[in-house]
């Protein structure tokens, strides 16, 4: 039988505390209390190299290393809170709160609107805390999910948070593990839902000394990051069960709702029963038991369909993934775009193919990727793929962090917003996005080493080449590259940003309330492209609700005739409309069809109509 104990230091009251470290490479391991006493503690081997203490006199906030091999002090893999930083000392943390969720399920998947955020930048502040001030005005928006970028501890006070180097320590400059737990109970209380962005791919280089204590790397792969985690060579379920266990801390200690499992492309396991398989059984099987709803969400560039197929059909079993073909779509129809991936992109049907099926590349030759790309989502429910039509990837890697609000007009604006709700995927906003924040988002660090620095200045550099983007981007090091990507959140208080802002709560409204559109759903799904008008065309069932939404990308007015099923409809929504800042809507309040319409549109612009029931 395997030795399985709780990894990290378990506080387990009345100054009592248990550690435990798995560490096969070195031949001793000490425990080195730094507070209340310093004092170094024998750690004892159990099967498959795990080192246990159980310790008395040890209180919460006591600090502590690892001594290796008798010189080395190294802070704990498993630790919960680096309250000075990635090279400081771990801190024991009493994981007891006040939770006020007791009946807490969380929303389904199909509910979720998700609204994602870095903690850095959301405020001023740039805590957990800050963030609780904003959730009032979020949850009136129509969100139901927060999504955070990654929390786990990462060198300095400012990094997107891929750079992580403690998966299971909350960074301490966001407000430690409690800030986070006030934040989730926050939202809860509200009826939100928490999303975490886990990085399960590589580790940062600064702070990262799990290769002090065992083989948690492999030489066999390379990811763009750096070495990659071993998830299938010798000693390998050791360090997939540190992975694991996180995963299940985040969802049962802190009460996320979802994991967004970041760049599982990046993820190479040739093993029978892969990682990410397994991962997503342990997590459905913790969510069983808590009796609670709670989703595991991919971002993968691979466009593979396997990631949320059932596990019993050959599938990894995970609840959704992320679309970034909508994204590219979308984005290259709007700002004519044809660098770098967008190549790939910017015909109306590869807009249409998108709003039918999922993927555009489901299989075809794909020009940036230089081969064929990607796996047909024709049979993927739209419920298990998110789409957006800006995130922190999409903004954050152009070279000027330009956010759509900088590239598009408000008409444009608009039209995006309304792909996007009025879709039947999971829609995702980026932070800002609803009220057309101008602030760019750049790409930041905060490092201590000089050439570490200097790598990722070079990194940068050689990422933009494919974009043939003009001048140098900012540097990532320098704090004001970092502080102006902060949120200025008074813009909602000027016409052009709120009116956008009751745009898009109007469409989240609508979303929720017309069945038609409340239904995630393939089936009584159409979608239609007149090249020519430079318009697509939605028709969306359910049951004896239906719409039409005719999308006009064309800078004139369009005309086309349109195949709108026979009966009387009635516009609820024009994006044109003067109320939402627009021109005017050319389209009829109400129309009569007999089987096809020769509709009117603004152009860049959109309108909805609904199908008025007979009596």
């Amino acid at each position: 039988m395997s030795y399985e104990p709780s990894l990290g230091a378990t506080y387990l009251g009345d100054g009592k505390c248990r550690f435990c470290v798995w560490a096969p490479t070195p031949a001793k391991v000490e425990l080195h209390l730094m507070s209340p006493n310093d004092c170094l503690i024998p750690m004892e081997p159990h099967d498959r190299r795990y080192w246990t203490t159980a310790v008395e006199g040890v209180e919460a906030e006591s600090l502590y290393l690892y001594r290796l091999n008798g010189n080395v002090g190294r802070p704990d893999p498993a630790s919960s809170f680096q309250p000075q930083g990635v090279h400081g000392p771990s801190q024991v943390v009493d994981s007891r709160f006040p939770w006020q969720d007791d009946s807490w399920q969380g929303p389904l998947l199909d509910n979720y609107i998700t609204y994602e955020l870095h903690v850095g930048t959301f405020t001023d502040n740039g805590t957990f805390d800050a963030v609780i001030d904003h959730l009032d005005e979020l949850a009136e928006l129509g969100v139901t999910a927060i999504e955070l970028m990654p929390i786990a501890q990462f060198p300095g006070t400012r990094n997107w948070g891929y750079d992580g180097a403690y998966p299971y320590a909350v960074q301490n400059s966001y407000g430690g593990p409690q800030g986070l737990k006030r934040l989730v109970n926050a939202c809860h209380q509200r009826g939100m839902a928490i999303v975490l962005d886990v990085v399960y791919n590589h580790m940062g280089p600064e702070g990262n000394y799990l290769e002090d204590f065992g083989p948690y790397f492999t030489a066999r792969y390379q990811t763009p990051w750096g070495r990659a985690l071993n998830f299938d060579g010798p000693h390998s379920d050791e360090v997939r069960r540190f992975f694991i266990k996180n995963a299940l801390r985040w969802v049962s200690e802190f009460h996320v709702d979802a994991l967004r499992l970041d760049a599982l492309h990046a993820i190479l396991d040739t093993s029978s029963y892969p990682f990410i398989e397994e991962l997503a059984a342990c997590v459905h099987e913790e969510a069983k038991r808590l009796h609670r709803n709670v989703y595991l969400i991919a971002e993968s560039a691979a466009n593979d369909v396997r990631l949320v197929r059932p596990r019993g059909v050959g599938g990894y079993g995970l609840d959704a993934q992320w679309n970034e073909d909508f994204h590219h779509s979308l984005h290259a129809l709007l700002t004519g775009e044809r660098t770098g991936y967008y190549q790939d992109f910017g015909e109306l049907q590869h807009l249409v193919k998108a709003l039918r099926e999922g993927f555009v590349y489901s299989g075809q030759y794909s020009a940036y990727c230089r081969r064929r790309h990607g796996s047909s989502s024709r049979d993927v429910p739209p419920s298990k793929m998110v789409v957006f039509a800006q995130n922190h990837d999409q903004v954050g890697n152009r070279l000027l962090g330009e956010r759509l609000s900088q590239l598009v007009s408000l008409e444009k604006l608009k039209l995006a917003a309304g792909v996007t709700l009025l879709s039947p995927f999971l829609p995702l906003i980026f932070m800002g996005e609803e009220y057309g924040e101008f602030a760019p988002f750049f790409y930041f660090v905060n490092h201590s080493d000089p050439d570490l620095i200097e790598a990722v200045r070079r990194g940068r550099r050689e990422e933009f080449a494919a974009f043939k983007w003009q001048g140098e981007p900012p540097d990532p090091q320098d704090e004001s590259t970092f502080l102006r990507a902060k949120l200025n959140h008074e813009l909602q208080r000027e016409t052009f940003h709120q009116t956008l802002l009751r745009f898009h709560g109007e469409l989240i409204k609508l979303r929720r309330t017309v069945p038609a559109l409340a239904h995630l759903s393939k089936e009584g799904l159409e979608v239609t492209g007149c090249e020519e008008e430079r318009v697509v065309f939605v028709r969306r069932c359910s049951e004896d609700d239906e719409v039409v939404i005719a999308f006009s990308f064309g800078d004139i007015p369009a005309s086309p005739t349109l195949p709108i099923p026979s009966g009387h409809w009635r516009r609820i929504l024009d994006s044109a409309e003067p109320a939402w800042g627009g021109p005017g809507s050319m389209t009829p309040e109400g129309i009569d069809s007999r089987g096809s319409v020769r509709l009117t549109l603004a152009p860049t612009a959109f309108s909805l109509l609904k199908r008025v029931q007979e009596t």
